[in-house]
């Protein structure tokens, strides 16, 4: 069995999700597909693009998800909004489909509902399934609208002594504009995703929209090969491809699970499910579909997989050539799940790896060295840079920080935004 060191697995990380060089903005839809970029806060996806495609714009990113469609953007993994290439959808969405006896991504939380209105998940889910067809032609303004418009159209469907209940205020919050309706469908919006019935449109102002996966992509010429992935993925995935729905699912299936690999490994179920958000049955059974194509790796003194396509790129000697990288809070390269590798240290873990709003990340040679922050000030951007006092960078400050803040200086460029005052400041 191989053994991999740190420096190996940061390098091939970082060359999976594209961190490796400055790619053109003509390949941003290839960039996407390595694991797709979430959009949660809204913002985030965009970030992730800029740092793989530096001379990216942001009219150029709107013209490829909202003109061109060649990007999607829907609930999928964990139940976050995902951009991922269009021609990708079986991949980003239709795998994630739950089988008999796994509980669908994101639904743990619906059992409060359920109780009280006294009924089962199958009862409910099937009635979000009669609607979502309505939803073809409708462009609705708002997560609540779109709640709460879906829950009117369910109400009549239930047995009389139900719909009372379906009409009372919700117990998860905001009560004054959610009914316990409401939240069984924003629950069940996400399974719904899964199905291809509900995708976001374009936003209007501050507020998302959303419509039907059938509405949104009406205008959209037929799907030419999916973007190109790792596991060179078959054409047969591409949306409206004419393989059996069986023979499709497995594929889009299997091909979800070397794109975590690739970009992830070396790992082992447990982080898949952690990554997809789905039940340790539900992880293990996309596991063992390609499990054939897997081999063991000493990570630390533990047993981890990486797919034996992928091997000699993890043991090649590490190599980086962007050693200095600023990455958005929510980036996907920050989305591994042996968070050790980025920083082995709790401490610091906590301060990058918050419950909300998680800060930047500053990465030197794939390891996180410090954070970062943008903030709004008058009509531009005020950035704070926190490098920690053990990072292993080079000890003359004229080593990195003007790298640092010339990437910061990019990015207010990006964001549109004059560079108003950047702080350096101790942790």
């Amino acid at each position: 069995m191989h053994t991999a060191t740190l420096a190996q697995i940061r390098s091939f990380r970082l060359r999976s999700h594209h961190l490796d060089t400055c790619y053109a903005p003509s390949g941003l839809v290839r960039l996407a597909g390595a694991c797709g970029f979430p959009n949660s806060p809204p913002g985030a996806w965009e970030s992730a693009a800029f740092f793989r495609a530096p001379g990216c714009t942001l009219p150029q990113l709107e013209q490829l998800l909202y003109q061109e469609k060649a990007l999607l953007q829907a609930w999928s993994i964990r139940g976050i909004p995902l951009v991922f290439p269009t021609a990708d959808a079986d991949v980003f969405l239709s795998a994630l489909r739950a089988r008999e006896g796994e509980p669908w991504i994101y639904t743990r939380g619906i059992q409060l509902a359920l109780d009280f209105l006294g009924m089962d998940f199958a009862q409910v889910w099937g009635a979000v399934q009669k609607v979502m067809p309505q939803l073809d032609g409708l462009r609705l303004v708002s997560k609540t609208a779109l709640d709460e418009t879906l829950a009117a159209r369910i109400r009549p469907l239930l047995p009389a002594e139900k719909q009372e209940l379906w009409g009372q205020p919700s117990m998860y919050g905001h009560p004054d504009r959610q009914t316990v309706g409401g939240a069984v469908v924003s629950f069940l919006l996400r399974p719904a995703a899964m199905e291809k019935k509900v995708v976001f449109g374009e936003r209007e102002g501050i507020q998302p929209t959303f419509t039907s996966f059938r509405t949104w992509l009406k205008d959209v010429p037929a799907a030419e090969e999916p973007a190109a992935s790792p596991s060179e993925m078959p054409a047969e995935n591409a949306v409206g491809s004419s393989l059996p729905s069986s023979l499709r699912q497995a594929a889009a299936e299997q091909d979800l699970v070397r794109r975590y690999l690739h970009c992830y490994g070396p790992a082992n179920p447990r982080m898949l499910g952690d990554w997809l958000g789905c039940s340790p049955v539900q992880a293990k059974r996309l596991w063992k579909q390609v499990e054939p194509e897997l081999e063991p790796v000493d990570v630390a003194g533990k047993k981890a997989f990486l797919l034996s396509s992928d091997r000699d790129a993890l043991l090649s000697p590490p190599e980086f050539s962007r050693e200095l990288l600023l990455l958005g809070g929510h980036d996907p390269f920050l989305d591994q799940r042996d968070r050790w590798v980025l920083q082995d240290q709790p401490a610091r873990q906590r301060q990058l790896w918050r419950t909300v709003s998680n800060p930047g990340a500053i990465l030197f040679r794939g390891e996180a060295v410090g954070i970062w922050t943008p903030r709004k000030k008058g009509t531009g951007l005020e950035i704070t840079l926190s490098l920690w006092k053990e990072a292993p960078l080079p000890t003359r400050e004229s080593a990195w920080k003007p790298q640092l803040e010339r990437l910061a200086g990019e990015y207010a460029a990006f964001r549109q935004q004059e560079l108003k005052m950047l702080v350096w400041k101790e942790a």
